[in-house]
């Protein structure tokens, strides 16, 4: 794991250019025995170059076997640990749309969901319903609902996403979700995981704006119920740019990446929603920052929705951008994902992510294409995610030598 005491003892800044691009979920599964992964499968001229100038290999976001949620993932991308830095979904949402999150705050992230005559879940995202429903949604729950002694925020993310803000004294974030994360089974009650005080009045407060909640939405065609996960205060983590000596800009458009990102201190940039957006603000700001966080979310929309060739079409998307990104100059890009989604299995799972780091001072390896087979024959085999920054900036020259 990275030591952020001795990296930043050994951090310069020197004027070069490092980008980590990326692609959200990448790492999939072949649908039959003897085919490819999405990534394979995709045709990309570009980065199969970058592959082949450069170095490959596999990171494991958590630990062997864990699949890891997004916000947890995307710190070990960062070079946090994500088990000693722990941080919940809701602080993310909370951060990423720009709510001014006190210390005290509590936050969690919200799904709108659709429930049957039985109060049994049949689709965890509401159909994705769109964010002018949603917030339409949060807005109806604002004005329906109460928190008895604390101060209260209903505030629309993205799609059937939503973020609930409870401020007051004596909140405890130490409470059990309501996602069952499967259909076919009601939502859960909260409750709290220790037996403090807190963390017994912040459940039962919960429970009750929870009940009031699902009697407003009780007639909604779609968004008829909802789920809390991801409870959580912000940590105060160390931040990114003091560690590593750079400017860091973010380009994402999903609140909950933008969120990670603020977390950290890097700045975000403002775009356009599409992904060629995305990559003209990398263009329109090359000047002014050091590092360049650039996120892409549908590959892991496709994954999660099943969808192998949809997948596919959004990794060649990108690829058709790789010479804008070349065209900079850049010194450094690391090319990967935060975690695999495989359309085969329609979740995040613990599968290797393959990952590209190409450079001028790069080691070309064995692997002749960008793509998880390939990868694992790269020069850095199977290592943390928590190291790739590390790389990145050994590789830019903005590490200098420890020890005499």
């Amino acid at each position: 794991m990275a030591d952020f005491e001795v990296l930043r003892a050994l951090a310069r800044p020197n004027g070069t250019k490092v980008v980590l691009l990326v692609m959200d979920g990448v790492g999939g599964l072949p649908l039959t025995p003897d085919g490819q992964t999405e990534l394979e499968a995709a045709n990309t001229p570009n980065m199969d170059r970058l592959a082949r100038e450069g170095s490959t290999g596999l990171h494991i976001p958590i630990a062997l076997g864990v699949s890891p949620g997004s916000g947890p993932a995307h710190l070990a991308l960062f070079s946090y640990n994500p088990v000693q830095y722990e941080v919940g979904r809701g602080v993310l949402e909370a951060l990423g749309i720009g709510f001014d999150l006190r210390p005290n705050d509590l936050a969690a992230r919200g799904n709108f969901c659709t429930v049957d005559e039985n109060g049994l879940i049949v689709d965890r995202r509401a159909g994705r319903i769109p964010t002018e429903e949603c917030v339409r949604l949060t807005k109806k729950l604002q004005e329906a609902t109460r928190v008895d002694g604390v101060e209260h925020f209903v505030l629309p993310v993205k799609e059937h996403r939503f973020v609930l803000i409870l401020r007051g004294e004596g909140l405890s974030e130490h409470l059990t979700e309501t996602d069952p994360l499967v259909t076919g089974k009601p939502p859960l009650p909260v409750r709290p995981t220790d037996d403090s005080p807190e963390a017994k009045r912040t459940a039962a407060l919960v429970n009750d704006w929870i009940a009031q909640a699902r009697a407003a939405l009780k007639d909604e065609p779609r968004a008829n119920c909802l789920n809390l996960r991801g409870w959580g205060k912000d940590p105060r983590l160390p931040q990114f740019p003091d560690i590593y000596q750079v400017k860091a800009g973010a380009i994402a458009v999903y609140p909950m990446y933008r969120g990670v990102a603020r977390l950290v201190g890097m700045e975000l940039l403002e775009h356009g929603g599409d992904i060629e957006d995305e990559f003209a603000a990398l263009n329109a700001h090359w000047d002014a920052y050091d590092f360049f966080f650039l996120h892409v979310k549908p590959t892991d929309s496709r994954g999660e929705d099943g969808n192998f060739e949809a997948k596919v079409q959004v990794i060649e998307r990108v690829d058709r951008l790789i010479p804008d990104l070349m065209a900079l100059n850049p010194d450094v890009v690391l090319i990967t994902g935060d975690h695999s989604t495989p359309a085969a299995l329609r979740s995040h799972s613990w599968h290797p992510v393959p990952f590209l780091l190409w450079s001028k001072n790069a080691m070309p390896d064995a692997a002749q294409s960008f793509g998880e087979r390939e990868c694992a024959k790269g020069i850095y085999s199977l290592i943390p995610a928590t190291e790739l920054v590390p790389l990145m900036m050994g590789h830019a020259g903005r590490l200098s030598r420890f020890g005499a």
